[in-house]
């Protein structure tokens, strides 16, 4: 959905109105409220928010589903190191960071 000038509102006039608002909000619009002219908070209905959020979390899983694939393809193609030995090389990038 496009936001037009109308739906960019000075908070002081979201304060006056908020009630009207939150009326067109529900109807289906998304509102931005400016502080000073900039973009500062926005105005949607609650279940569009949940539908973002569950985009997100699905977002989330398929990059973590990508990463254990990832993983995977390389343990089959023999592209391992033995953790204790990772680490300790970790470690030692660090504290001669550290040093440096």
């Amino acid at each position: 959905m496009a936001i037009s000038a109308g739906d960019l509102i000075p908070l002081s006039q979201a304060r006056a109105n908020l009630s009207e608002l939150a009326d067109q909000v529900k109807a289906g619009a998304e509102k931005i409220i400016t502080k000073h002219g900039e973009s500062y908070v926005a105005i949607i209905d609650a279940q569009r928010l949940d539908y973002y959020h569950q985009l997100e979390r699905e977002r989330i899983h398929r990059a973590l589903i990508n990463d254990a694939s990832s993983g995977l393809a390389d343990v089959a193609a023999g592209k391992v190191k033995d953790a204790h030995s990772a680490l300790a090389a970790i470690k030692r990038r660090r504290a001669a960071k550290v040093a440096g």
